[in-house]
């Protein structure tokens, strides 16, 4: 995978070192950790930044951890820590289930869920899920840290909130309170590597109420908010799934592109709610399937 353009590269070892560099910069530098998106972009020539920073030996950006009722991914960690990590198992099992249909293991070696969310395309697996848990995305830059809720993270296709000198230091959570079981549902054109057609996550809750959300049908990983509300407060049962899916052609707005067309989307959207929610039900009554067996 040849790079034409030339570039200068530099690690800084730690944080304050990058923040100034990315700074100093501005938008003629990149920053990189696991790259798996950033050299392809540089390969085809659709970025061409004077200076990668890598930032993959900064202390601090690495490791998963849960403190106070909350869920930390750092900057660093990998799809594949995510699958490895018993509390990610234990008590979020259902990253555990996204992270086993990213693309190939080659690739979740390095690519990083930060990083995913960073490229802030309509496709990426990791913001429908984050977005149900209502994660938040942490990053430290020239005025100081800030925390950005993930619904205002995503600005629209490539495009995200950070600043100028921010870079990403990880992601929050908080677990939810109340007893909770979710899915993810990945619609794929063939078993293997490839990006989503389309995606549909539902973290159902013990008080009948529902958290959706939806990746590759809209310019940005969505909530389906008209969808919560219908199904609010009343158990899952056949009319309502029924009222949920019928939502759906106002909830989403796909498009026709290499890997599918709006209608096939709009379609195939509807199965996967209905699919994902009778899942999320059942493995909130201890009758589910058991995480990361496919849905489609």
């Amino acid at each position: 995978m040849a790079i034409a353009h030339p570039f200068d590269y530099v690690k800084p070892k730690s944080l304050a070192e990058a923040i100034k560099i990315m700074a100093r910069h501005g938008d003629r530098a990149r920053a990189i950790a696991g790259g798996t998106d950033l050299i392809c972009l540089m390969s085809d020539g659709a970025v061409k930044p004077d200076l990668v920073v890598d930032i993959k030996g900064v202390p601090g950006l690495a490791g998963i951890g849960f403190k106070g009722g909350k869920l930390r991914i750092g900057a660093l960690a990998t799809f594949t820590d995510l699958l490895e990590s018993k509390l990610i198992r234990d008590k979020f099992p259902v990253f555990a289930e996204m992270a086993g249909w990213v693309a190939s293991n080659g690739v979740r070696n390095r690519a990083t869920m930060a990083g995913n969310i960073c490229s802030a395309v309509p496709c990426c697996d990791s913001g429908p899920i984050l977005l149900v848990y209502d994660a938040a995305v942490l990053v430290k830059g020239p005025k100081g840290a800030r925390k950005i809720p993930l619904e205002k993270w995503f600005l629209g296709p490539r495009k995200t909130d950070i600043r100028r000198g921010e870079i990403v230091t990880g992601l929050e959570l908080a677990a939810p309170k109340k007893k909770h079981a979710a899915c993810f549902v990945k619609l794929r054109r063939y078993k293997g590597e490839d990006l989503a057609q389309a995606s549909v996550t539902v973290l159902a809750m013990a008080d009948n109420t529902f958290r959706i959300a939806f990746g590759s049908v809209a310019p940005k990983p969505i909530r389906g908010a008209s969808i919560e509300r219908r199904l609010k407060g009343f158990p899952l049962s056949e009319e309502r799934i029924r009222q949920a899916v019928a939502l759906v052609p106002k909830a989403v707005s796909p498009i026709t592109d290499i890997r599918s067309t709006k209608e096939y989307r709009m379609h195939m959207v509807g199965v996967m709610l209905e699919r994902g929610l009778r899942e999320a039900a059942a493995r909130l009554e201890g009758r589910g399937r058991k995480y990361g067996e496919e849905l489609i």
